[in-house]
């Protein structure tokens, strides 16, 4: 069992005997004395991918998937297909650009460190690193004498996502960003 409140995006939930994937969760805390916290988390059926709203207070207890993890490989990208390969008996597997929605912006090619869930030998789908190193592909320049807590700009990554990043850095330098959040976190 699960608390609402420890709910992350990797987690996986049986709501009805089926496995779903947390695709998002907002809180939200009345302002009246002893209201508790609520948890309005998305899900989405792993063999449906229907949605599936849910609202949570803090202490209620869900159901977790049992699900075994496999650290996989991406490979390669075809149409709306992503190759990934187990890395410990080098079996390939296709995920589809529905099931993956979340991952995309930080799928490289070649990439490890990536985790299968997978239940019944069917694989759920993938969790990413808590953080990753990326290439800044654009940005505007950097300005001199910018410090390291000044305003920020934005910058394109190599695969196409955006973040805020300080004013001192520049194209083709490589940072970390923070999967969970989507945001810099600092020069690797």
């Amino acid at each position: 069992m699960i608390k609402a409140a420890d709910l992350k995006k990797s987690s996986v939930i049986e709501i009805d005997g089926v496995p779903h994937t947390v695709e998002n969760i907002t809180q939200s805390a009345p302002t009246a004395r002893g209201g508790n916290t609520i948890y309005r988390v998305r899900f989405r059926n792993v063999t449906t991918k229907a949605k599936v709203d849910k609202s949570y207070k803090g202490g209620d207890a869900l159901q977790e998937a049992y699900f075994d993890k496999k650290e996989v490989q991406y490979l390669y990208k075809e149409g709306n297909r992503y190759t990934f390969m187990d890395l410990e008996n080098y079996d390939q597997f296709e995920l589809f650009e529905e099931d993956i929605e979340a991952a995309l912006p930080f799928l490289i090619e070649d990439m490890e460190g990536i985790i299968a869930l997978i239940s019944d030998g069917q694989v759920l789908t993938i969790c990413m690193p808590p953080t990753i190193e990326m290439e800044i592909i654009e940005c505007p320049p950097s300005m001199k004498g910018a410090s390291a807590t000044s305003r920020t700009k934005p910058a394109t990554l190599s695969t196409g996502l955006i973040v805020q990043v300080p004013e001192y850095i520049a194209p083709g330098d490589v940072i970390k960003v923070d999967t969970e959040g989507r945001k810099y976190l600092s020069r690797a």
